[in-house]
């Protein structure tokens, strides 16, 4: 079974207290994410990392403070989480060739990274049938990017110890969503082997 790790969101900007929309102990998991990633590149598993990428003046601030403005440190992802090499998509429709990128980051500027067209034709050429989940915010980006997945038709795990939300409660109620719609969880352990000491 072909599997590719997605990476939700994993920014400066959400990560870190400095942020523009910090998310409470964020940075506690970017070592967990640093580990998944190290083990995807050992093993020669494609990891999808979305990423906010907004304008100044992006209609989603209507909803959120601003944040992950592209070009901005925030929008930064943290050197740990990333691989080389690698390819940005942006939201917009595009031919593009992976060529021999570990890392894809794919751009949007919604909570839904399916409203970046290339996405349904990026995991058709991974040949992706599992994808593995973690990131930030759990019952937001993570929830949409999951549940997405899910209804795509592919296998979805999420690693709980990867991931981390605003809101415990509608985050238990994406876990209950989730898993009644057929999705599994897991831990960085689990997935890698690694100790939770890395």
């Amino acid at each position: 079974m072909k599997t590719v790790f997605f990476d939700v969101d994993t920014q400066l900007d959400f990560l870190y207290p400095a942020g523009a929309l910090y998310v409470p102990g964020a940075e506690s998991i970017v070592s967990h994410v640093a580990a998944l990633h190290r083990y995807a590149a050992d093993h020669g598993i494609p990891v999808v990392s979305t990423i906010d990428a907004h304008t100044e003046n992006d209609p989603e601030f209507r909803d959120w403070p601003p944040h992950c403005v592209t070009g901005t440190a925030g929008q930064q992802k943290p050197a740990a989480t990333l691989l080389e090499p690698r390819t940005t998509l942006r939201s917009a429709r595009q031919d593009f060739d992976l060529k021999d990128a570990r890392q894809i980051l794919l751009e949007k500027q919604s909570v839904d990274c399916f409203t970046n067209a290339n996405l349904p034709a990026l995991l058709d050429r991974l040949r992706a049938e599992q994808c593995v989940i973690y990131g930030v915010v759990t019952e937001i980006c993570v929830k949409n990017a999951a549940l997405g997945l899910l209804k795509s038709g592919r296998r979805v795990e999420l690693v709980t110890d990867a991931v981390r939300s605003l809101d415990d409660a509608k985050c238990s109620q994406f876990f209950q969503e989730f898993a009644a719609a057929g999705g599994e969880t897991t831990t960085v352990q689990q997935v890698t082997g690694f100790s939770l000491g890395v």
